[in-house]
């Protein structure tokens, strides 16, 4: 489908095609999956090389997830207020500075500034998919589907990359995201805006409190296993979130110009979906760091486990990824061929089954792999297809906020299950050492098995819109409601 100028004022020559469009998008989405799979691998050695301890490394991670909840919906509102191609601008802005900061010179300040800055690539879906729904509708599936695939792959890439260029030198792997960041930033210029309507206010009243909120609730899923779960400041971070978040609902409902509109929170598919992904994300995203553990533990001295090296354990997350590509391309085949129901309960069945495996079957690397591959494939069905159903059950002028809403489901999912995946292993450590039992692993694996068929038995109560609700879909939005 062409774009049309005319509402944008465009310049002749900016993409005028659906593929072009898509293909452009992807570089983007490139540098987003460069950026989250380069640095993880690199910080233990980086670390050690600047001095920064394993609490200073932690904490570092810790900024990224909170910067990565904050703007989530931040960015999401902003660019439907202000414009998508604007706010994607300004996080591509915001990530390629704070990568070339982390290279040029590398210390624990610039690290923590840096992963903050980078933590604006949650935006882009969210402000990519506005564009798309707008500018290419009909390659809005297929188009979500392929992007998801190509930042599965690029997670995998960027981390594998990043550990060979640091095998001699451990901070030249931080160069990694630099020059994609560049063809990014040029990708983004290129880029049109989509012709949803803009305008409103920003509620800066609403916007601090959630980010209290969110950030409090992300403290405490982050640190509730170290500090221990019914530690004071524990509990009364939690009780924090949970007033702040409650007020910021209230103001939300009471102001005339929303920063999430309460509505939009209500809309029950747009719910479902959010806590499926929640589900799914629980377990394919959560369980990452323990699978690099568990990959890397030597059987001789633990009792289980593969002996890997870094490198090995990068090649099967590339492995699992691009299993996950392919998920995550056959997505919109299969929705046309099967339903999007049908999709959804694929997805939570496999987690759930890949899971189980791992359960009973982990006792060699031939066992433990065809598992792994199936939580990789399914981690493509379900978000593909969670991104797609999200953008497509709310007004176009609300797609990008609705799309960061799933994400922000993805984030806290993935959170909680690492934090319920560390208890875990807390709760399983062998006498007298500070290692994790195999029980451990297998409670952990069991953990997020459940999860996902908590997510399967919600998956199977979707109903895709009927034509009234597809009618309501595509009514204009006055102040942040849907109409």
């Amino acid at each position: 489908m062409s774009t049309h100028p005319s509402r944008t004022g465009r310049r002749p020559g900016v993409l005028s095609s659906g593929t072009g469009l898509v293909a452009t998008m992807a570089v983007v989405v490139l540098f987003s999956g460069i950026v989250q799979g380069y640095l993880t691998p690199l910080l233990p050695e980086v670390g050690l090389r600047l001095r920064i301890g394993t609490v200073g490394q932690n904490n570092i991670y810790l900024l990224s997830q909170l910067a990565f909840a904050v703007m989530t919906p931040l960015l999401s509102r902003l660019g439907d207020l202000y414009g998508h191609r604007r706010l994607l601008r300004v996080a591509l802005a915001m990530v390629a500075g704070g990568s070339l900061l982390i290279a040029v010179r590398p210390s624990a300040v610039t690290l923590a500034v840096g992963v903050v800055l980078q933590g604006a690539l949650v935006g882009f879906f969210p402000l990519l998919v506005g564009i798309l729904r707008s500018r290419a509708p009909e390659h809005s599936r297929t188009g979500i589907s392929l992007l998801v695939g190509v930042l599965l792959i690029a997670i995998g890439v960027g981390g594998l990359v990043a550990g060979a260029l640091s095998e001699r030198h451990a901070e030249a792997g931080l160069w990694v995201a630099v020059p994609v960041a560049g063809l990014a930033l040029l990708a983004g210029l290129v880029l049109p805006d989509s012709d949803a309507p803009h305008g409103g206010r920003f509620h800066y009243g609403a916007a601090t409190l959630l980010t209290t909120g969110l950030v409090a609730l992300v403290l405490t899923l982050a640190q509730g296993g170290t500090w221990g779960w019914g530690a004071p400041r524990t509990i009364a971070l939690a009780v924090l979130a949970v007033v702040v978040l409650a007020a910021w609902v209230a103001v939300e409902r009471r102001s005339a110009h929303p920063l999430v509109s309460v509505r939009l929170l209500t809309n029950p598919r747009l719910a479902l979906v959010s806590c499926y992904t929640f589900c799914a994300a629980f377990g394919t995203i959560g369980f990452l760091g323990a699978n690099a553990l568990f990959l890397g533990s030597p059987r001789s001295a633990t009792g289980y486990g593969m002996g890997l090296g870094p490198q090995a354990i990068a090649t099967l997350s590339l492995a699992m990824v691009s299993a996950g590509f392919v998920g995550a391309t056959l997505t919109p085949r299969l929705a046309r061929q099967f339903g999007d129901r049908a999709v959804l309960v694929s997805g939570g069945g496999l987690i759930a089954l890949g899971f189980l495996g791992m359960v009973l079957f982990h006792h060699t690397l031939a066992q433990y792999v065809p598992s792994a591959l199936v939580v990789g494939l399914a981690t493509g069905l379900f978000e593909s297809s969670t991104r797609t159903l999200s953008a497509e059950v709310v007004a176009r002028s609300e797609t990008a906020l609705a799309v960061g809403l799933n994400e922000l489901a993805l984030s806290l999912g993935a959170a909680i299950g690492a934090a319920v995946i560390g208890a875990s292993f807390a709760a399983h450590v062998v006498h007298g050492t500070t290692r994790v039992a195999e029980s451990g692993y297998l409670w952990g694996w069991g953990a997020c098995a459940c999860a996902a068929l908590v997510g399967t038995a919600l998956a199977l109560r979707y109903r895709g819109p009927h034509a009234a609700d597809a009618t309501y879909a595509r009514q204009p939005v006055q102040n942040g409601e849907l109409a």
